[in-house]
């Protein structure tokens, strides 16, 4: 039987923890998927470790390309899917055994699905449970609600066009759901811990929390990339936005090293106020 769901996996570096994600995979309950490894010009031996797990499985497939960042690889991956569902797994995170066999079940469920994401489990330098909150497409102008290993189809990720390669520093999965979702689609959250997400000290994450410049810059990149969609929720010209509203902070860097010993970064809101302010104002 073909694959009906592509994991798509971005490899940079990452190889000492490739196996934990990859054997993540062969513990699915659900069989029929396939493993698309794109090696990101990566100078460790992540092709070492992505042929060891072809000998294993044939279900895992290996590229190499020159790099050229994670939304280029994601997108080069994805157009190597055969399946008709595409999930992203970065190569240091891993999947709960249930989460392909409950994603499928909803979907068949309930045609009209477009996209199912999960509660999260943070491992590595930081240990806890992270409950999503519920899915509502305005709130996903100011956080992110859906972490980066969504499940959703591949139709809908060729008409959305993919990561948007303008995204270098960070925030480009938030970005790529501003893009996947209309207002209308429907969004379901399975109320279990399917996914884990690794935090560890040198992650991109915290480098762009590290940098509030770089992050500052993606937000307004971000909004430059939706501009119709934002002016469409709101008018900052028209309307004064609550200032408690700005106080959100980017939802799925709260959990960061940084976070933790108090560096707040300010909430999206206010980068996006600013710039729609400099805008409107030229």
């Amino acid at each position: 039987m073909n694959p009906i769901i592509s994991v798509i996996m971005p490899c940079y570096n990452q190889a000492q923890y490739m196996p934990e994600a990859l054997q993540s995979l062969l513990d699915q309950d659900y069989p029929h998927w396939e493993c698309i490894m794109v090696n990101d010009g990566s100078p460790d031996n992540t092709e070492e470790v992505a042929r060891q797990w072809m000998q294993k499985d044939n279900r895992f497939r290996y590229f190499w390309k020159a790099n050229s960042g994670v939304c280029h690889t994601r997108n080069y991956a994805a157009n190597q899917a055969v399946g008709e569902y595409i999930i992203p797994l970065d190569s240091d995170d891993k999947l709960g055994p249930h989460y392909f066999s409950e994603a499928i079940k909803t979907f068949t469920k309930d045609p009209d699905v477009r996209l199912i994401y999960c509660d999260t489990v943070l491992f590595g330098d930081v240990n806890e449970e992270r409950i999503s909150p519920p899915f509502k497409f305005e709130n996903m102008l100011t956080e992110n609600q859906i972490h980066n290993s969504a499940i959703f189809r591949k139709s809908d990720f060729i008409e959305s066009g993919g990561y948007n390669p303008n995204m270098i520093y960070g925030i480009e999965d938030w970005d790529f759901y501003l893009s996947l979702l209309k207002p209308d689609y429907k969004v379901v959250k399975l109320d279990a811990f399917h996914c884990y997400y690794r935090i560890k000290a040198e992650s991109r994450s915290i480098g762009v929390n590290a940098h509030k410049e770089r992050n500052d810059t993606m937000l307004l990149q971000m909004f430059k990339n939706h501009v119709p969609l934002f002016l469409q929720y709101f008018n900052p010209v028209r309307d004064k936005i609550d200032a408690e509203t700005y106080k959100k902070e980017l939802y799925w860097h709260y959990h960061t090293i940084d976070y933790r010993v108090g560096r707040k970064i300010c909430a999206p809101f206010r980068s996006i106020k600013r710039a729609i302010g400099r805008i409107f104002s030229k």
